[in-house]
């Protein structure tokens, strides 16, 4: 008995009432596992059929049936079917020589065709591929944690779970450290040296950051470009970051290191004096390092110019002054829009503004507004603010033809140092050979510039001479680099370089810089013969402690006599030519557009020499 809220004793159930409640309650959980068991999932992949035997459930794939009308058959025999059934597009088969096919996107990256292929499941490489996809588009990582990623996921691979932003962080990670095993073993086995590529800069963070790329050739004569280490620095001296890229040379073991490219601040001074000391102490530098500073030719120009256009005349300002008070309004620009469509102009190009920091803007905004010049003339008549505007602004007024034809001329003068700066600002290709030419056109342009009845470009250029000068003018300071690497392009060679030097320079400044690369030219090639014996000896005696089979003393004494022999005759023939003279008197080869001199290289460059003789990767 038991007593309610109340007070008052509940009434005894008969045995019979308890029994009925029981058997209902039976029903209820039976009716409900019913209705659970018709709904599930499973009956997605499995048709009903009323056969004498009893409910069958057959598969819509195999066809195999299992008993489903009884209360004990229950939904967990036919999901352990599905996980297993051979015919299920979604299961990866047992036999992992079985695959399913299906057709390649007929977009291939490589770009091949589309075409019958196989594909199995595999969770490790999808996760890989998922860490390639955040690393090469630049994504956050919670990119895999959004909710219509995980849908996409889920339609196209219910099978794959999606990690979580620490998990990818994680996979990119180790990704990271699988490339940079692969680039390890790249760099030991290459022959070459290296060049390298650093500058440094401060983000909105304050936060000092440097970056340390290497530029090589391959084995294959391939040239590569690769960041070694995007880090952060305690300051911008030049010990401090003469010590971070010492750092990141140790971790990469690199040590044959041909020349590092920084732009002209005097902390990189300071910064190449620490390596150039820290190379010669690992024995591995060229001529103790002579070559191993190298300003950045970008840079430079950069400065040549931006000094240059501190003289800038009245012209550019009405210029620069007439698009910012179009591009002040979207009606303004709007109705530009209209005036350059009534002209007919025929152009991509629309206004933009210049940056007074950097004078590629001005060029670009120079350049578009000299095709939309009839435009500009039209929306003056057009919109009876435009001149009242312009001349109560500062008195300059609205560009007159005189105005366009002065800034065409300038156009045409910054147009050399914007298509010299895109030349040397390449990677994907050798550069080096390429900056004398560029820096000859410039010297040229700027030359007869000098003489010109043209006041404002007169005094423009000798502004952008006089800098010019001070990092170029002198033979002592200049990385003769420069001048070599056009030595060694077969289209042109010594000759050329001699001549066009003796076009650009004072005689006394050319005589004297001639000498300085034929100097250098052989002092470097004298540099790599002794290096290349050295190696030659070093792989001897390497093969000898590798186990095998010695000369015989016959053998011994032949190889003696033969090496007497050959210093017999260099010493007798005393006009004997060095292979680096025999080059520079062969014909030069055809000067065409499609040249490419690392296939040249590779091509005459002899199996025996081909440690020797390799150019190294020079490049800004």
């Amino acid at each position: 008995m038991t007593t309610n809220v109340g007070g008052v004793p509940d009434q005894p159930q008969s045995e019979h009432e308890t029994d009925q409640v029981s058997q209902n309650q039976k029903k209820e959980q039976g009716a409900k596992r019913k209705r659970m068991k018709e709904r599930s999932e499973v009956w997605e992949h499995f048709d009903k059929e009323d056969l004498p035997s009893g409910m069958q459930a057959i598969c819509k794939y195999c066809g195999m049936s299992y008993k489903c009308g009884a209360k004990k058959n229950g939904t967990s025999v036919l999901w352990a079917h599905i996980s297993r059934c051979r015919k299920y597009p979604f299961n990866t088969p047992k036999d992992s020589k079985q695959s399913l096919l299906s057709f390649k996107s007929a977009k291939e990256p490589s770009g091949g065709t589309s075409g019958l292929t196989y594909h199995k499941f595999d969770a490790g490489s999808i996760r890989k591929a998922l860490s390639f996809m955040v690393i090469v588009d630049e994504l956050p990582f919670k990119f895999v944690e959004g909710i219509g990623f995980r849908h996409f996921c889920g339609v196209i691979e219910p099978r794959f779970n999606v990690p979580s932003r620490i998990t990818i962080a994680k996979d990119c990670f180790e990704t990271y450290l699988t490339e940079k095993r692969k680039l390890k073993n790249v760099l030991k086995r290459c022959n070459s040296r290296v060049s390298l590529t650093t500058d440094t800069w401060t983000s909105i963070q304050q936060i000092n950051y440097m970056c340390l790329t290497v530029h090589f050739i391959d084995n294959n004569w391939k040239l590569h470009k690769r960041i070694l280490n995007f880090c952060p620095i305690s300051s911008h001296k030049g010990d401090d970051i003469g010590k971070e890229i010492e750092k990141c040379l140790l971790d990469w073991g690199l040590e044959n290191v041909m020349c590092i490219t920084v732009d002209n601040a005097s902390s990189n001074d300071t910064a190449i004096g620490y390596m150039r000391r820290k190379i010669n102490g690992w024995k591995t530098g060229v001529l103790k390092g002579r070559f191993l500073h190298m300003r950045c030719v970008a840079h430079i120009v950069n400065l040549v110019v931006s000094d240059g256009l501190k003289t800038v005349n009245e012209s550019v300002q009405r210029v620069r002054h007439a698009v910012r008070f179009i591009k002040q309004s979207p009606a303004r620009l709007q109705r530009f829009k209209k005036c350059v469509l009534d002209e007919k102009i025929n152009t991509k190009k629309g206004l933009c503004l210049d940056v007074p920091t950097r004078w590629n803007s001005t060029y670009l905004m120079l350049n578009a507004a000299i095709e939309l010049q009839d435009a500009f003339e039209r929306y003056s008549g057009e919109d009876p603010h435009y001149v009242v505007d312009l001349n109560e602004r500062d008195g300059k007024g609205s560009p007159d033809s005189d105005d366009w034809n002065n800034v065409r001329r300038l156009s045409e003068f910054l147009q050399a140092f914007y298509d010299l700066t895109l030349h040397v600002s390449g990677s994907l290709y050798v550069s080096l050979n390429l900056f004398f030419h560029e820096l000859v056109s410039v010297a040229v342009l700027m030359k007869d510039l000098v003489s010109s009845d043209d006041v404002d470009m007169c005094l423009m250029a000798c502004r952008m001479k006089e800098k010019y000068e001070k990092y170029w003018g002198d033979p002592e300071k200049i990385n003769l680099l420069i001048f070599i690497a056009v030595v060694l392009d077969p289209r042109y060679k010594l000759d050329y370089v001699e001549w066009m030097i003796t076009e650009i320079y004072d005689p006394i400044v050319a005589s004297k810089l001639v000498d300085n690369v034929k100097v250098a030219l052989n002092a470097l090639y004298e540099e790599y013969r002794v290096s290349s014996s050295n190696d030659v000896n070093r792989e001897e005696v390497s093969s000898s402690k590798d186990g095998k089979t010695p000369l015989s003393p016959k053998h011994k004494s032949i190889e003696v006599l033969k090496s007497k022999y050959k210093k017999h005759k260099c010493e007798r023939d005393g006009d004997a030519k060095i292979e680096l003279d025999k080059y520079l008197e062969e014909d030069t080869a055809e000067d065409i557009d499609e040249f490419d001199i690392l296939s040249w290289w590779k091509f005459n460059c002899s199996s025996s020499s081909n440690k020797q003789h390799r150019p190294s990767s020079k490049r800004q």
